[in-house]
């Protein structure tokens, strides 16, 4: 939980790097959220499932939007600070705008290990949390 509180803290923080564990326990804690938020707008009615076509579809409720809508600058903050663990500049964000190769990019970026001691965007995040880096304070775990 302290990860996701720590993204949501640097709330519209494009700066720095974001290690796989801040990133993938923000994404971790959205899911379960967003599920649990679903089941109660469902079950409020103010849900909807739609089928037209043979195509099915899913109406996020009041809260569901309310949610994304309040997380939605954080998820991109953390997003780009993860592109930056990997050495790579927040504009690669902009790919997922191209259907199906755009989020397997965004997901494989994602998943990569982050480089390896200090790099244009900053210091590296594993070793400020393991305090080895000479005049950068260890952040509390």
């Amino acid at each position: 939980m302290q990860w996701y509180l720590k993204a949501l803290k640097q709330y519209a923080d494009f700066h720095g790097r974001a290690r796989r564990t801040e990133f993938w326990m923000f994404v971790l804690v959205n899911v379960v959220i967003s599920i649990v938020l679903g089941i109660v707008d469902t079950a409020t009615g103010t849900a909807g499932a739609f089928a037209a076509g043979g195509t099915a579809s899913f109406s996020p409720g009041i809260l569901g939007t309310i949610y994304g809508l309040a997380v939605l600058i954080p998820s991109i903050a953390v997003t780009v600070r993860r592109l930056h663990d990997t050495d790579r500049s927040g504009w690669w964000f902009f790919i997922q705008l191209i259907p199906i190769v755009g989020g397997i990019v965004i997901l494989v970026f994602a998943c990569l290990e982050g480089t390896r001691g200090p790099n244009r965007f900053g210091a590296d995040p594993k070793l400020e949390v393991a305090g080895e880096q000479p005049g950068h304070p260890a952040m509390p775990v």
